[in-house]
């Protein structure tokens, strides 16, 4: 408790610029007596306040004192903010007055320059309230109940323990312990449907897998793809740079390790015509069979 008011009081006097011992013990709740405990104490650990006496007396802070001086770089300072604003656009309430304190602590003057939402464009009401569930489920150790629709095209309906939300890649992930296969495993959350909370809690369980070591689950294989210059934009977004090597004629190879599965030959179809798989032979077998299917389709 003492540290939650030291703090205070720092803020207080940087805001106000400063304030007297009877107007903190009021807005502290405490005695007079405890706030000078308290301001013995800052000045104890190398804060510089001090108690001026006359008409505009009462306690203050030297001009040139800032808290990111004694303790924080610029550079930590906005990595403090950019971590805080993360942890709001994902449902986290971080209080309503801590970034407002904090830019007094840090003399910023707004949070503005910095605006961060992992919704996907175009989501709606519902995808917004997924964090603030799953937050809720983790955090209280509630069973979660929910719809799954997984890459080889199967949907089952799913009750697990979750235990960790993790982004990766370009997507957010639950990991639980999925009672129905009595094992963990990782679930991609925009693949999630109906979601409820059941009544009943868990105890904790050991940590889960590493995220790399439970994808392994879906078989991969080596492919090489070459794409038309026209979808570079897709190319570099979802590729690593050291996967791609751009042709004299303007096009991109890229050799990268893929699903070898239903979901594997769907998203390649995503980029149409622009894509040709160039090995290995099974893929291009694949795609060629999907093709015709479609082109029958159409026909």
């Amino acid at each position: 408790m003492q540290s939650g008011r030291l703090f205070e009081i720092i803020y207080v006097l940087l805001e106000r610029g400063g304030a007297t011992v009877p107007e903190l013990a009021e807005r502290l709740e405490v005695s007079e007596r405890t706030v000078r405990r308290d301001i013995d104490a800052l000045s104890a650990a190398g804060v510089p306040v001090y108690a001026a006496r006359g008409r505009n007396g009462g306690v203050r802070l030297l001009d040139d004192f800032v808290l990111s001086r004694s303790l924080l770089s610029e550079r930590e300072q906005d990595e403090i903010l950019y971590a805080l604003q993360s942890l709001r656009a994902t449902g986290v309430d971080v209080g309503a007055n801590v970034l407002s304190r904090l830019n007094g602590l840090f003399r910023r003057g707004t949070t503005d320059w910095i605006d961060v939402d992992f919704s996907s464009w175009g989501s709606g009401a519902a995808d917004k309230q997924l964090f603030p569930l799953l937050r809720q489920a983790v955090l209280d150790r509630r069973v979660l109940c929910f719809d799954y629709y997984a890459s080889t095209g199967a949907s089952s309906h799913r009750t697990v323990e979750p235990m960790k939300l993790r982004f990766k890649g370009m997507g957010w992930y639950l990991q639980a312990f999925c009672r129905d296969r009595h094992d963990y495993r990782t679930f991609r959350l925009s693949r999630m449907e109906n979601l409820t909370l059941a009544a009943d809690t868990f105890a904790p369980r050991p940590a889960p897998p590493e995220l790399d070591a439970e994808t392994q689950a879906v078989p991969m294989e080596h492919l090489t793809i070459r794409f038309d210059p026209a979808l570079a934009f897709r190319v570099y977004d979802e590729f690593d740079r050291a996967q791609i090597e751009k042709q004299p004629d303007g096009s991109l190879v890229v050799r990268a390790v893929w699903p070898a599965g239903f979901w594997g030959c769907g998203y390649l179809l995503s980029y149409g015509a622009g894509a040709e798989v160039l090995s290995p032979p099974s893929m291009r077998d694949r795609m060629r069979e999907e093709t015709a299917k479609l082109s029958e389709k159409y026909c």
